[in-house]
């Protein structure tokens, strides 16, 4: 139970990724804030954890400044105060194909379509990470982790999606690479005011991919293959916990050695 003083807001908390962190946090003790668009996923998650007083749920889109500004109001009224924050939410090519978008080539990419992923991917984290600034961070010790990708820092394996149903797009790369940059600007800043901040950059996770897909990652990755989600969770509860409270401004690669080669 080593998250029984930690209060977690996670934004995205319906994906593969944020549900295994709500349910992992819930395990070690924490309250948890959850957060998400409406939708499908969202009841999902509401339904998992219907009944468990430590787990609240909120509509929220990261993209919307009117919510995200009102959002951390919200929850403290509702008698909960954050001290943890995962900027988790974010456009992904899963996510694409799942709503049947269309991956164009980089030259048939549209500004409107690069702008949305760059508003809601980065902008949004932005705007949650200058909510906490205002609201929580001084009140009392606080914690910010960005959540970035293995294609922060490295370049996209493009031959890998031959003839899959979803690609790696430019915009998706580039505000992971944001993200981090976030990072490093606040870890600075919110020092004096007792906060840390860290990214943490997930491998390849295994959410139903065809085999021919595991293959060709697994050739990339020094552990031969992709990351179930409870191994990214495990270093995702470190970040949450007291343990880390010397680490800030600092990336975690949880990636199966991918950024090692």
């Amino acid at each position: 139970m080593t998250l029984q003083d930690r209060t977690i807001f996670i934004t995205g908390s319906g994906g593969v990724l944020g549900s295994t962190y709500v349910r992992r946090m819930l395990a070690e003790g924490a309250r948890v804030v959850a957060t998400d668009l409406p939708g499908h996923r969202a009841e999902a998650l509401q339904a998992a954890h219907e009944g468990n007083e430590n787990f609240r749920f909120y509509e929220l889109d990261v993209g919307e400044e009117d919510q995200v500004t009102e959002i951390f109001q919200r929850v403290m009224k509702d008698g909960w105060e954050p001290n943890v924050v995962l900027n988790n939410a974010a456009i992904t090519g899963e996510m694409l194909m799942g709503a049947g978008k269309s991956f164009p080539d980089f030259a048939d990419t549209t500004v409107a379509d690069f702008e949305r992923t760059l508003h809601t991917n980065l902008t949004g984290a932005f705007m949650v990470a200058r909510q906490m600034d205002r609201d929580i961070v001084g009140r009392y010790p606080a914690t910010l982790i960005n959540v970035a990708s293995m294609y922060a820092l490295n370049g996209a394996h493009h031959p890998i999606y031959d003839g899959m149903p979803f690609k790696n797009f430019s915009a998706y790369g580039i505000t992971k690479a944001g993200i981090h940059g976030l990072t490093v600007w606040l870890a600075g800043y919110w020092a004096p005011r007792k906060a840390t901040v860290n990214t943490i950059a997930p491998g390849a996770v295994f959410n139903g991919h065809s085999e021919e897909f595991q293959r060709r990652v697994g050739e990339l990755i020094m552990a031969g293959r992709m990351a179930q989600p409870d191994e990214i969770a495990d270093a995702m509860l470190f970040l949450c916990s007291a343990q880390s409270g010397y680490v800030t401004g600092q990336l975690l690669n949880v990636d199966g050695g991918f950024s090692a080669w």
